[in-house]
């Protein structure tokens, strides 16, 4: 079996930098246009900015955690690198797309792999109106806000929001709130992979509130955003056995 060309890429942070002279001395280190496969040396944080930043090429990647949160990445270790890549499990997930108008009507769109957020950005509570599919199913939500959440992304922002964990393998998007003011102490909701969601922000001058995709993209003064699963795109993530997202999901909710 031919030896597989890897792209190292690392955080900025000296650990991760540091593994990444170490393991490409070791590995060899080629360009992600002629990689078979990634390795990601950083957090959690990383591992989203690789797979934004790589979704062009139809390359796996392998993540070692060299940062703070390390879910989606594999432990650390120097050894038997070219085995653990051989063995590895694969994850397939896939975005949300985020399109998004603001009050003096300038459109914009991006792409999100754990959640998009819609925040208040001012003292006071936000008040949104929720569509799902066209239709309306809730008139107005008083809260600091409410996310979109993908299964992969369902542990992070989501689940401090003490919004539900997603099996990876659930053909369902999580709707969570912030801080529910009215009705009280609402959760959110479960929704099929394939619904629209429409939040539209009542009151938005007085109100104002801003849009965030996976903490990459940010926009302010929101009036409405759409958010849907995108399937044309896909990440391949690889975890050693026994260690995937599947098991890491479930684990979680034992913790």
């Amino acid at each position: 079996m031919a030896r597989k060309k890897i792209a190292f890429l690392a955080s900025e942070v000296d650990i991760a930098q540091k593994a990444r002279r170490e393991l490409a001395d070791r590995y060899g280190d080629v360009d992600l246009e002629d990689a078979d496969v990634v390795v990601a040396l950083g957090g959690d944080g990383f591992m989203l900015q690789t797979l934004h930043g790589t979704q062009h090429l139809d390359i796996p990647t392998y993540g070692m955690n060299r940062g703070t949160v390390g879910f989606l990445m594999n432990e650390y270790a120097e050894d038997d690198l070219l085995d653990r890549l051989a063995e590895a499990e694969e994850a397939v997930i896939h975005p949300l797309r985020m399109v998004a108008e603001t009050v003096g009507g300038e459109r914009c769109e991006a792409l999100s792999i754990n959640e998009v957020s819609l925040l208040r950005s001012g003292p006071q509570a936000a008040k949104l109106r929720i569509l799902i599919d066209g239709k309306e199913r809730m008139p107005e939500l008083v809260c600091d806000g409410a996310l979109v959440a993908t299964p992969a992304g369902s542990t992070a922002y989501n689940y401090s929001a003490h919004g539900p964990i997603l099996p990876i393998g659930a053909d369902v998007l999580a709707l969570t709130a912030m801080a529910a003011f009215r009705p009280r102490r609402w959760r959110g909701a479960l929704l099929p992979m394939g619904a629209v969601v429409r939040l539209e922000v009542l009151s938005p001058r007085k109100r104002p509130v801003m849009a965030d995709a996976d903490s990459k993209r940010s926009v302010r003064d929101v009036a409405w955003a759409e958010i849907r699963s995108e399937p044309a795109i896909t990440h391949r993530l690889l975890f050693d056995p026994g260690h995937g997202l599947e098991e890491r999901l479930i684990r979680e909710q034992f913790v």
